[in-house]
């Protein structure tokens, strides 16, 4: 008796990107815990699973630039709460994992929030995701969801029993702030330009899913964060799920949309 493949869980990932001294751009990748259930060890973008407090009712408030424009923007067909509970549940992620929270102040300032409260603010949110919107509504931040730009759309093959349905978002990095691993689920942080993680991966230093390449491949070349943020501008954002297959030597592939084999 076949069984129904696992329904993917809404998930959301963020791109973060700062422009180097020299020229060109570097990302930053975390690495997740070797115990996790879930890309275990491998080098990745901050990201996770939506959570239903990602969009409480007054979201649309504490977002700028999006309004009923999200739902368009995914394509989704679910509402803007819930559209817009992907860049909200993106930056809220980025906040628990590395402490990079993407919002201002009323006047359009990064948060003047002193960092041992804010410290707090980040452990609270680890223990509680609704902890994420007392930091929001206290200080009265406004999230910086009009500097995200939606970019890709991977959902995890039906043939894994843990699935995610990920959109991924690029980034500028704020200015004055520092990516910090949580030591829980990341264990560390390493900006790279795309280049450098594709070496580092040949050299058996940082190990790298398959959409994280394809993804760190779209910004190769790119001169500027600037650059690579315009580079995105209309893009088409296909949806791509792989397929794995596994052979008769019993050794596994994986393979793309348009791929022989592929459905």
């Amino acid at each position: 008796m076949s069984v129904k493949p696992a329904i993917p869980a809404p998930s959301a990932t963020i791109v973060l990107l700062r422009d180097r001294a020299v020229g060109g751009i570097e990302i930053l990748l975390i690495q997740r815990h070797r115990a996790s259930k879930f890309a275990a060890g491998d080098h990745v973008f901050p990201g996770g699973k939506i959570e239903v407090d990602d969009h409480p009712e007054d979201v649309a408030r504490w977002c700028a630039g999006l309004d009923d424009r999200a739902a368009r923007v995914l394509g989704a067909t679910d509402g803007t709460r819930t559209a817009l509970a992907h860049w909200t549940g993106a930056i809220r992620e980025s906040f628990e994992e590395v402490g990079v929270l993407l919002a201002v102040d009323a006047a359009g300032r990064p948060p003047r929030v002193d960092p041992a409260k804010l410290a707090e603010y980040r452990r609270a949110c680890q223990r509680d995701h609704r902890a994420f919107w007392d930091l929001i509504r206290t200080e009265q931040l406004t999230l910086m969801t009009d500097r995200l730009a939606y970019f890709a759309h991977w959902i995890t093959p039906e043939e894994n029993p843990l699935r995610f349905d990920v959109r991924f978002f690029a980034a500028p990095m704020p200015e004055g702030q520092d990516a910090e691993a949580d030591d829980r689920e990341i264990v560390g942080v390493r900006w790279l330009s795309p280049r450098e993680a594709f070496e580092a991966q040949s050299r058996g230093e940082i190990s790298l899913r398959r959409p994280t390449v394809a993804n760190l491949k779209i910004f190769e070349g790119a001169s500027s964060v600037a650059d690579a943020l315009t580079s995105l501008t209309g893009r088409d954002v296909p949806t791509i799920r792989p397929r794995v297959l596994t052979g008769p030597d019993g050794k596994q592939r994986a393979l793309l949309p348009g791929d022989p084999g592929w459905y």
